[in-house]
């Protein structure tokens, strides 16, 4: 879940300003956490404590409005409604990292990522970049190989990953649905050489850099082991104290550091 954090940090101040190299600084001081984390560690608030995910996103997002929502979620969050919105954007696969973590089994990944997703993003393919996202986190850290989790994403969820990031970035735009932003984030991580070079390799679309980049960091943390030192500080140094109590209290509980 860090590595989600961290993604999202990174690829912050790229969502208005794309770029298409891998070549920048890593933490510039424009870097800020965006809706992206904040509604990640409501979900994890969600896993720690067993509070109503609804309840909790709502929560959230009154203690962090200038977060930089979707127009969906934000007129959802905002209102007295319970009922999801039937969206497919990829609002639903940047939140569901804590799931891939904390989970024991790949059914049990599966089925709570579908929770996670529906209670705002019920389209098929909302629920389906959240599954593909989770589950792409929980392979990573149980040992499973690249060619292992590229072929079960393609099985079980019907995403191309055969084209690679040199063909798709050219004519790459940005884009929030989740079968236009998640297939290409977990190529990211699959043609990545290690934590930094997948967030690199995200952001280098020039697409929805924070959210991608969010997606990719959250499956490469789970792949490539513990964070440098360097981004935990950054962590610590750009979340308010509520954001890295809740982030300390997952990471211990599910030794994901």
């Amino acid at each position: 879940m860090l590595g989600a954090i961290v993604g999202d940090l990174i690829g912050s101040r790229f969502e208005a300003a794309p770029v298409k190299t891998t070549e920048f600084e890593l933490f510039h001081p424009d870097c800020r956490f965006t809706d992206d984390t904040v509604l990640t560690l409501a979900v994890a608030d969600t896993i720690v404590h067993g509070a109503n995910l609804v309840d909790t996103l709502k929560e959230y997002y009154h203690r962090y409005p200038d977060a930089g929502y979707g127009a969906g979620f934000m007129q959802w969050a905002a209102s007295a409604s319970r009922e999801p919105y039937n969206s497919f954007g990829n609002g639903s696969a940047m939140r569901v990292s804590p799931v891939g973590f904390a989970c024991d089994s790949l059914e049990d990944v599966l089925e709570q990522a579908r929770i996670t997703a529906e209670v705002t993003h019920n389209h098929p393919e909302g629920i389906k970049g959240a599954q593909a996202t989770a589950s792409a986190i929980f392979l990573a850290r149980t040992g499973k190989s690249k060619d292992e989790i590229r072929q079960f994403i393609e099985t079980q969820f019907q995403y191309n990953l055969s084209e690679s990031l040199a063909a798709i970035r050219p004519d790459y735009r940005y884009d929030a649905t989740c079968p236009g932003s998640v297939p290409q984030a977990i190529t990211a991580f699959l043609e990545s050489e290690s934590y930094e070079d997948a967030v690199r390799k995200a952001v280098s679309l020039g697409g929805d850099s924070d959210t991608q980049a969010c997606i990719t960091g959250g499956i490469a943390h789970a792949f490539y082991g513990k964070m440098p030192d360097i981004m935990g500080a950054e962590v610590h140094s750009r979340l308010d104290l509520p954001l890295r109590q809740i982030t300390t209290l997952f990471c211990n509980k599910f030794s994901c550091l």
